[in-house]
């Protein structure tokens, strides 16, 4: 049943991509403004309605009311394509996200397009101390333009029970604007995982830690206090992933 469910869930996603992508792309650089988030909204939106209705994947929001109203900066756990899709609807409504990416998703065809044309922040990882600036430079002015900037700090995608270095991109982002910084912790690599065809149904736990004000913070602080947090959230929700000994090392 699982391979029937992601068969034709597949099949829907490139036929929706193909009527939509080019929509959303027409209407950044045609209707400016942000009709280019707005049709990226539609484009999601019916991904993830295929998501659930298809594939038999829904969330579970823990912490909802810990999202500030003010645009800030959102460091997730990143396990899955799932979490790009849904963590967009942690922020209030009629607020837009822009993510931090590697520039070379922007060559991907159709949702690469359209990443490009509702202005991702994108950046090249091997230019060092110069990534880090171009983060800042695009982050504060999407900040200020009221978009919510989320990044995953580990800077790919995690299997379930495994942590890689936090990278201090989000850290940095946040140290040098002086705006908030919200963790995400979620399981969805259980039912998504990482570059798998085959996906299971259920339900993805995704919680929404406290926000701090990195105002006065180093970025390693900041990197730290989201870690910390983000780390002891997985435990506590994917307990099974998890030995004491494993969780007391962390």
């Amino acid at each position: 049943m699982k391979a029937v469910r992601s068969t034709l869930f597949m099949a829907y996603a490139v036929v929706w991509s193909i009527l939509t992508a080019p929509l959303v792309v027409i209407a950044a650089l045609a209707l400016r403004g942000l009709w280019g988030y707005r049709f990226g909204k539609l484009w999601r939106l019916g991904i993830q309605f295929g998501v659930e209705n298809i594939l038999g994947i829904r969330p579970r929001v823990i912490g909802l009311e810990n999202m500030p109203k003010e645009p800030c900066v959102i460091l997730a756990k990143h396990q899955s394509a799932w979490e790009t899709m849904t963590i967009q609807d942690l922020v209030p409504a009629g607020a837009y996200c822009v993510f931090v990416l590697k520039k070379e998703l922007l060559r991907v065809p159709l949702v690469g397009w359209g990443l490009a044309a509702m202005k991702m922040i994108s950046i090249d990882r091997a230019a060092g101390k110069d990534a880090l600036d171009q983060v800042v430079i695009q982050g504060r002015e999407r900040l200020k333009q009221g978009f919510y900037v989320i990044l995953f700090p580990e800077g790919t995608r995690v299997a379930p029970g495994q942590k890689k270095r936090y990278k201090p991109g989000g850290a940095y982002l946040a140290t040098r604007v002086g705006c908030k910084v919200v963790p995400v912790a979620h399981d969805a690599g259980e039912l998504w995982p990482r570059q798998a065809f085959l996906k299971t149904p259920g339900t993805v736990t995704m919680s929404i830690g406290p926000a701090f004000d990195a105002t006065g913070m180093t970025e390693a602080e900041v990197n730290q206090r989201a870690e910390a947090w983000i780390e002891d959230e997985m435990h506590r929700i994917s307990p099974h992933r998890y030995s004491d000994a494993s969780h007391n090392a962390t």
